[in-house]
């Protein structure tokens, strides 16, 4: 694809961005005086506050949103958070970065996770596959460094979903839906109480199946790429006095997907002997007491279990015996991991209502132990006819043990000056220890047994201004962490462990609501200096071998990225309601040199595109029509580092929009909609490599993983009460 083109989409990108946002502005007159929007509560934070009056850059996702934006998972909305991205190489989105800090893949070993993300409480840090929108109530999207809030695990930012809670009255509600590519899903939810336990519970169950949107013309396939996936989630709440609720969750994952996302020539055309697989089953369990601690306030413990295992696997030639001819190439690699955790968290939060000067404060400890084991086999042979001395073949495999445990300690007090002006402050002390072991058959390297112990420390100061009700100004200085960590394979012979990262944030912002409660906007910018700055590093060490395409972690001695991020939301008149947010980011490194030469100091960071932006527009009338459209847009980014191609281009991503639509009839107990994803059926990239892979010469070249193409179909929803 030629400079030019690049150049023309990311144009026609930013037109329709400004035009889209001039149009969200030239509605104003539309407004009427009777129609407000309802108050959005933020949980994720030690201690629950109003989305006006949080001093966080935060996006909260309500049910409504996720019902109206969203069809099956997480991903459908995932652009529409500013400055948030995800990197593909998988069937649903694991790896995700935050104002462009995060992970692009695991192949380098030891989960060590920059974004933390949690579903219920229970932590799927980097295993976020079950996060489908299956009755789920809301999710909140903290942006910046989270040191002070999770820890090691949140040095981008946290992202919380919850499912919605248990019921005091009876109901049952069942969706179904059909879409192209033999798309359909079935679920169910039935809730009530207990009366004689002073309870209720809820059971929410769905099954999504597709055959994906890939064909596998060599074996004569259309379901290489294929998605099976079951969700199953359970509540009870118990309520055995008026100061004490007992929540326990219960959370099973079962997503069987095919992964054959690569070809030769781009696109959606495989011609794989072998396809892979991009499998997860999850099972996790949550038990939340809030109770009361007497004049001291409210105790909150939280305890949690997880066991997760995946098996990942795919074709590494991304061909067959006739493609390759007169060649034999045939590679295929696949990692099996078991992972394990297992947390504990206690919470005292003072009342804010026995405080006669209005301080209030929170303290808490927190443990979490992770294991994980992984098993990562790589085959392949080639022969060259005509020069046999280039010939090899390979068969190595490398089982691995990794154990972690952290403990944190932090504590927040918060108290006004005065009427208008207020302050916060937290730290939180952690320390990890972490031990590495593995064992290798096949290759020239030997096995690794390694320990680390990070201790670590971060927290955050804000000041806020309340210039009016509902409107509050804040700023914010933030330290954020994240541990150190092990590469393993031939990774590990360049560097066998790289440092922590420290990172130090500032954050000012204006949120709050205007027309008598019919808009709300908020802004923040940001400016983020990284220390020991941990970096991702690709490189294939033996052209002809794909297996050899090396991921290893290496340590810059420090990067920044500075931005932009708002959003708003406007009910401009009782029936249309508008939305929209923009991401602005600016990346940079600092002294990082990978192949010992090459200086990119002067370029972007991966996964860090320069925009986000996103508008909508929903309308419903009062006899039950509804329609919505939703409009998204990105800016192209560089895949990984190092930048081997002088052409820059070819390392990068392509700017990209794409157009959502949706309309339906919504009755009291019943509703039927239309939708249509990539209605404009956009070619967008999800994941890239700039390597050879193509015998005899393996000329470098860049290879991307498309994006889902154009899919129109209908859902069914039919609720009882």
């Amino acid at each position: 694809m030629s400079a030019d083109k690049y150049n023309d989409s990311g144009s026609r990108t930013r037109a329709a961005v400004t035009l889209a946002f001039t149009a969200l502005g030239a509605t104003t007159a539309m407004a009427a005086d009777d129609n407000l929007i309802e108050e959005v509560v933020v949980t994720a934070t030690l201690r629950q506050q109003s989305l006006a009056e949080a001093p966080v850059s935060v996006t909260v996702l309500d049910q409504q949103t996720l019902r109206d934006a969203g069809r099956q998972h997480f991903e459908d909305v995932l652009i529409s958070v500013p400055n948030l991205t995800y990197a593909g190489g998988t069937s649903r989105p694991r790896f995700l970065q935050i104002r462009g800090i995060g992970e692009r893949e695991e192949y380098q070993g030891a989960p060590n996770p920059s974004v933390g993300f949690l579903i219920d409480g229970i932590d799927f840090s980097g295993m976020g596959m079950p996060a489908t929108l299956f009755d789920v109530d809301r999710i909140e999207v903290l942006r910046g460094p989270q040191g002070l809030h999770y820890g090691a695990n949140a040095l981008g930012g946290l992202i919380v979903m919850r499912g919605r809670d248990p019921e005091d009255e009876f109901g049952f509600s069942t969706e179904a839906s059909y879409g192209e590519y033999n798309s359909r899903s079935l679920g169910a939810v039935a809730t009530g109480p207990v009366e004689s336990l002073n309870s209720a519970w809820r059971v929410a169950v769905q099954n999504f199946r597709s055959d994906g949107f890939r064909d596998d013309v060599y074996l004569g396939r259309d379901d290489t790429m294929d998605r099976d996936e079951l969700t199953a989630r359970a509540k009870w709440r118990w309520q055995p006095s008026e100061s004490t609720t007992v929540d326990l969750t219960w959370l099973h994952a079962d997503l069987d997907n095919g992964y054959d996302a690569w070809s030769i020539d781009n696109t959606r055309t495989s011609l794989a002997d072998r396809p892979g697989k991009d499998a997860q089953k999850s099972d996790g369990a949550a038990l939340r007491v809030d109770t009361s601690a007497g004049q001291l306030g409210r105790l909150t413990v939280t305890a949690t279990l997880s066991d997760s295992e995946t098996d990942y696997s795919f074709d590494s030639d991304w061909g067959n015996a006739e493609s390759w001819a007169p060649y034999t190439y045939d590679y295929f690699d696949r990692q099996q991991r078991d992972r394990r955790g297992r947390s504990l968290e206690a919470r005292l939060t003072s009342d804010s209502a026995a405080s006669p000067h209005g301080l209030t404060w929170v303290v808490g400890v927190y443990v979490l132990d992770v294991d994980e084991q992984l098993d990562s086999t790589s085959v392949g042979v080639y022969v060259d006819p005509f020069f046999p001395d280039w010939s090899g073949s390979i068969d190595k495999r490398v089982l691995s043990d990794y154990d972690a445990q952290n403990l944190a300690a932090y504590a927040q007090v918060e108290a006004p000056f005065n009427d208008r002006w207020g302050w916060s402050f937290g730290l939180r002390g952690e320390q990890r220890d972490a031990d590495y072991s593995d064992r290798r058959t096949g290759d020239s390297l030997t096995g690794i047994d390694e320990s680390a112990k990070d201790s670590m420390w971060g927290g955050q100061a804000t000041l806020y201004f309340d210039q009016r009700e509902h409107l509050r100004w804040f700023a914010t200085v933030s330290r954020g962490y994240k541990a150190g960590g092990f590469n393993l394979g031939e990774g590990a012979a360049i560097k066998t462990q790289f440092l922590p990262e420290y990172l130090v944030g500032l954050d000012v912002g204006m949120k709050g609501e205007w027309l008598q409660g019919r808009l709300y906007a908020d802004v923040t910018a940001f400016y983020m200096k990284r220390t020991d700055m941990q970096i991702a590093v690709s490189q294939q060490l033996v052209p002809g071998d794909p297996s050899s395409y090396l991921f290893y972690t290496d340590n810059a001695s420090g990067g920044r990225n500075l931005g932009i991020e708002s959003s708003v939301r406007w009910h401009a008149t009782d029936q249309l309601e508008l939305g929209g947010a923009l991401g602005l980011l600016r990346t940079r490194y600092s002294g990082f040199r990978p192949d010992g030469v090459q200086d990119v100091s002067d370029r972007d960071q991966a996964y860090a595109p320069e925009y986000l932006a996103s508008v909508n527009a929903t309308w419903r009338h009062p006899q039950g029509w509804m329609a919505r459209v939703d409009v998204v847009a990105s800016d192209n980014y560089y895949f990984d580092v190092p930048d081997l191609d002088p052409n820059k281009n070819n390392y990068r991503s392509n700017a990209y929009s794409l157009t959502h639509l949706k309309a339906g009839y919504e009755a009291d107990r019943w509703a039927v909609y239309a939708w249509g994803r990539n209605v404009f059926d956009e070619d967008y990239f999800t994941r890239g490599f700039y390597f050879g892979n193509e015998p005899p010469d393996f000329a470098n070249k860049r290879y991307t993983q498309l994006g889902e193409p154009r899919q129109f179909g209908v859902t069914f929803r039919w609720e009882f009460k």
